[in-house]
């Protein structure tokens, strides 16, 4: 048991109340940890704002979600006119659910902005592998908590949307068309689809989410947040304090640097929700003004835009996608031969798989590869600290032909999200296709291209100018 902390009798009443909780609960030692005395690096740049800006629109959803579901029916014979009385009849109904509904992509917006952050300055490297994996399983959850939710209104885009999304899992060999039964809870989606969404929706993801969040921002101060030098501030301590020369508290410096990140966010956020809260059909689907009607499919059917670049790469996977997969990996395995880059009994193993591969990739059907193609582009994203080889941690020392294939690589992804929001076509199909190469290329040839080229010296301390 830990030694109680006396006080003077004649301290304030304040002072008086937190002694006597610091004595039953380490609330003085919590601050101290991970915000009063929990030192980050002085170099932070405008890149570090989107991590606490995710944080605040975790709570703006939860504790809209919290008055959304007061007056939500989860029916599907009055869940379209509930949401119809919250935005007419309930008082400031209209401005809670524009604001889960703006959140939700505000959400995306702001983690896209966080993982290329770390993406440029290698946040993901050792000692961070399990701040990023966390962070990746964070993402994950929350295209499932934006999956389940989007039903919801019951409107015909929510409608025939989770019906094309669900049926994708009927493409999985063997169990596929019982796994699609399981998740909709009826041959169609329903009543009984609807209910099961809106429990995952208000209760079960959230609270995964919620316990995923604090182990990331656990582990994210045990071993201590990345900067734009990649350099590691714990290395270079006061001899006396043993404080990192190159850190600085969190609180006030930092807390007080996110106010500025938050007001302009609020400030934009604000504008969207008060004269664009559907942004031209983006964020609010004018077919979700219209009451599910399973009789009547919408000409065309697209998902919201965060998910739209992995919907491309769904539709990408077409029969002379997997001819041109299983030619790329036949040259691939004749190179390495040919190349001498194996030898002995592991040229044959090397020849071999590929055969395998093969044969795996003819023997199923496009659109169950393009659902493995569609949850392989998420999952690739958790091996990243094992895939980069690079000598350095931050673009900023990295020879200046990588910033290019990060900046094409980024303007590769918006261009697979436009193409996942239009109709089908012959040229966005190619287009897509070479996207999706190119995707997965820049990943899996990382090993490779990451140790390439001249790198700069990385300096021992971090380099820092006033802004």
């Amino acid at each position: 048991m830990a030694e109680m902390k006396e006080i003077s009798p004649n301290a304030p009443i304040q002072d008086k109340a937190l002694n006597w909780v610091d004595n039953r609960f380490p609330l003085t030692k919590l601050w101290n940890e991970h915000v009063g005395e929990y030192y980050a690096p002085k170099n932070f740049n405008f890149w570090y704002f989107f991590g606490s800006l995710a944080l605040l629109v975790l709570v703006i959803q939860i504790v809209t979600g919290i008055f959304l579901v007061m007056h939500y029916k989860p029916d599907a014979n009055l869940a379209f006119a509930s949401v119809e009385y919250i935005m007419r009849d309930v008082p400031w109904g209209w401005l809670v659910r524009y604001m889960h509904s703006t959140g939700a992509s505000a959400f995306f917006v702001i983690v896209y902005l966080h993982m290329f952050r770390g993406l440029l300055y290698g946040s993901y490297r050792k000692p961070r592998e399990l701040v990023w994996v966390f962070g990746c399983a964070i993402f994950l959850c929350l295209m499932a908590e934006a999956f389940f939710g989007y039903l919801l209104p019951w409107g015909q885009m929510s409608y025939w949307g989770a019906q094309v999304i669900v049926n994708l899992f009927a493409a999985v060999p063997f169990i596929g068309p019982d796994l699609a039964l399981l998740i909709r809870g009826d041959y169609v989606v329903s009543d009984a689809t609807l209910n099961r969404f809106f429990s995952f929706h208000v209760i079960a993801i959230p609270l995964v989410l919620l316990g995923l969040v604090a182990a990331h921002i656990i582990a994210l101060h045990e071993v201590g947040s990345n900067n734009p030098d990649g350099v590691e501030i714990k290395a270079t301590k006061d001899p006396k304090t043993g404080r990192p020369l190159d850190g600085i508290p969190f609180h006030p410096y930092y807390t007080v640097h996110d106010l500025l990140g938050v007001s302009v966010f609020l400030l934009i956020f604000s504008a969207i929700i008060f004269f664009a809260p559907e942004m031209g059909g983006y964020f609010l689907e004018f077919n979700n003004f219209i009451p599910a009607d399973p009789l009547k499919t919408p000409a065309h059917i697209a998902p919201v835009w965060y998910f739209t670049p992995f919907y491309s790469m769904l539709r990408a996977t077409t029969d002379q996608m997997v001819y041109a997969l299983m030619a790329i990996t036949l040259l691939g395995a004749i190179l390495v031969v040919a190349k001498n880059l194996v030898t002995g009994v592991l040229k044959a193993v090397v020849l071999g798989a590929a055969v395998v591969a093969c044969v795996l990739l003819y023997s199923f059907e496009a659109k169950f590869w393009g659902v493995v193609v569609m949850g392989t582009s998420t999952m690739i994203l958790f091996g990243l600290p094992w895939l980069d080889h690079s000598p350095a941690k931050s673009i900023r020392y990295r020879p200046d032909w990588h910033k290019y294939l990060y900046g094409i690589f980024v303007i590769n992804f918006v261009i697979l999200g436009y193409l996942g929001i239009q109709p089908p076509s012959v040229i966005g199909e190619r287009v897509s296709q070479v996207g999706t190469l190119y995707y997965f290329g820049f990943f899996l040839l990382m090993p490779w291209w990451s140790a390439l080229g001249e790198f700069k010296p990385v300096p021992e301390r971090v380099t820092f100018e006033a802004h």
